[in-house]
C-alpha cells in the first residue's frame, strides 16, 4: 500500500511547478484529478520541447502529468462552478498557481473552499507571493533565475550571466509545496485540522541559494566571483570544476594541491604549497593544461585508487551505456487510455524496499469526465 493512498487531490495548476508537486504526490499513491479547460487543457499541452510531439501533445505534458485524471470543466460558469464545489468538498488537497487573485475572483479562494471543507490542505504556487511591486509579473523560470541572482553562479568569470539548463526554480517551488502539503496531511490526520499551504517561485530560488547567501552576508557583502575558466562553483577553490581531457572531460572536487602534483606528476604545482583562494585561477590554468594531455580513463585509473573526488563527464548517451545508471532501473513504460505507450521516468522515492511505480500515463482532456461526475457529483 502506497502511503497516500485513498487521499484525493484537486490539482488547477499548470506548466510545471503545480504539476510537478502533484506528479510527486500521485506516485505516493494520491488520487490527482487534474481540472482543466475545455478545449485547450493546460497550456503545457502545447509547450513544445525540441518540437517533439509525443501523441498530438507536448512531451513536457506527458512527463509531469502521467498518474493524473482529467476533468475538463468551464468553472467560469455559475452552474459548472456549483458541480465543481460539490467535487472540491470531498478532496483532501485543493492546489493551484495561479497569480494571486485569480482564484478569488473565480470564488474558490481559500476561504471560499474552506467553507463547503472545514479540514481542506490548499496549496498554491505564485512566482512572487503578495510582493506589491512583483506580484502581477509572470512567474516564468528564466525571468526568476535572472531577478534572484542565480545566473551569476554558473559558467565562467568572463561569460556574463548564465541560466541553469533546466526549469530549476519551477521544479524547486514544486517540491516545496508537496513538502507543505505532506506536512498539512499529517497535522490533518492527527488534528483533523485543514491548512493554507503557500509557496512561491521567489523565495524558492532564495533557498536554493542558502549557502552562497549565508556566504556573502557574512563575507563582508563580498560579490562572488567565478573563476576565469573550469569553474563549477563561485566559492570553492582549486581545483574544483571541470576539465578537458586528451578524449572528454574530468571533473574534480576538493583535493590537496600537493597530493595532486605528486599523483599527476605535475611538477608546476609544486608551487603551491598552500591552496589559496586568491590561487584559484593560477592552478586551474596548471591544471587544465596538464589534464589534456592524457585520455580521462588514464586519470580516473590514477585518482579514484587514491580516493580522490572525480568523476568523468557524460553526456546522455554515454550515462544510458553506464551500469550504474542501468542497475538503477530508473525508467518505466506508462500506457495512456488510447494504448500509446512512453518511456519515461520513475519517482525516486523507495519505501520499505519498493520504488513507487505506476504504468498509468498522462491523461487525455477530460478523459475521465463521466467517471468523476458519476462518483463525486451526481451520487
Amino acid at each position: 500500500m502506497k502511503p497516500l493512498e485513498d487521499y484525493l487531490v484537486i490539482d488547477f495548476s499548470q506548466f510545471l511547478s503545480g504539476p510537478s508537486a502533484s506528479l510527486r504526490l500521485a506516485d505516493l499513491g494520491a488520487r490527482v484529478i487534474k481540472i482543466e479547460k475545455p478545449g485547450t487543457g493546460d497550456i503545457c499541452r502545447t509547450l513544445y520541447t525540441s518540437d517533439l510531439i509525443m501523441n498530438g501533445e507536448s512531451s513536457v505534458f506527458h512527463t509531469i502529468n502521467r498518474n493524473k485524471e482529467s476533468f475538463a470543466i468551464d468553472f467560469k460558469q455559475v452552474d459548472e462552478l456549483q458541480k465543481l464545489k460539490k467535487l472540491l468538498a470531498k478532496a483532501d488537497v485543493v492546489m493551484h498557481n495561479f497569480r494571486p487573485g485569480v482564484m478569488e475572483r473565480i470564488g474558490l479562494s481559500y476561504d471560499d473552499v474552506k467553507e463547503i471543507n472545514p479540514s481542506v490542505i490548499y496549496g498554491s504556487i505564485s512566482g512572487f507571493g503578495t510582493h506589491p511591486d512583483l506580484k502581477d509579473l509572470p512567474g516564468q523560470d528564466l525571468l526568476l533565475q535572472s531577478l534572484t541572482a542565480l545566473t551569476w553562479l554558473s559558467g565562467n568569470q568572463d561569460d556574463g550571466p548564465v541560466p541553469m539548463g533546466l526549469s530549476i526554480v519551477d521544479m524547486l517551488a514544486g517540491a516545496h509545496l508537496a513538502q507543505g502539503i505532506l506536512a498539512g496531511l499529517y497535522r490533518k490526520a492527527t488534528h483533523n485540522i485543514g491548512a493554507k499551504i503557500e509557496v512561491s517561485m521567489l523565495e524558492s530560488a532564495y533557498d536554493f541559494q542558502f549557502e552562497t547567501i549565508t556566504t556573502h552576508f557574512n563575507d563582508g557583502g563580498e560579490l562572488p566571483v567565478r573563476t576565469k575558466s573550469n569553474s563549477a562553483h563561485a566559492y570553492l577553490g582549486a581545483p574544483y570544476g571541470i576539465y578537458q581531457t586528451r578524449n572528454g572531460y574530468l571533473a574534480l572536487a576538493m583535493g590537496s594541491i600537493p597530493v595532486l602534483a605528486s599523483l599527476l606528476k605535475c611538477d608546476a604545482l609544486l608551487e603551491f604549497p598552500e591552496n589559496k583562494f586568491v590561487l584559484r585561477d593560477a592552478i586551474k590554468n596548471i591544471l587544465a593544461s596538464h589534464l589534456q594531455t592524457q585520455n580521462t580513463e588514464f586519470w580516473l585509473n590514477i585518482l579514484e585508487p587514491a580516493d580522490i573526488w572525480c568523476a568523468s563527464v557524460l553526456n546522455y548517451q554515454q550515462l544510458f551505456a553506464e551500469d550504474g545508471f542501468k542497475v538503477l532501473d530508473f525508467t518505466q513504460e506508462v500506457q495512456m487510455t488510447d494504448g500509446y505507450q512512453y518511456k519515461t521516468t520513475r519517482c525516486p522515492i523507495k519505501i520499505d524496499g519498493e520504488y513507487l511505480i505506476s504504468g498509468k500515463g498522462s491523461p487525455k482532456l477530460g478523459q475521465d469526465n463521466e467517471r468523476i461526475i458519476k462518483e463525486f457529483i451526481d451520487c
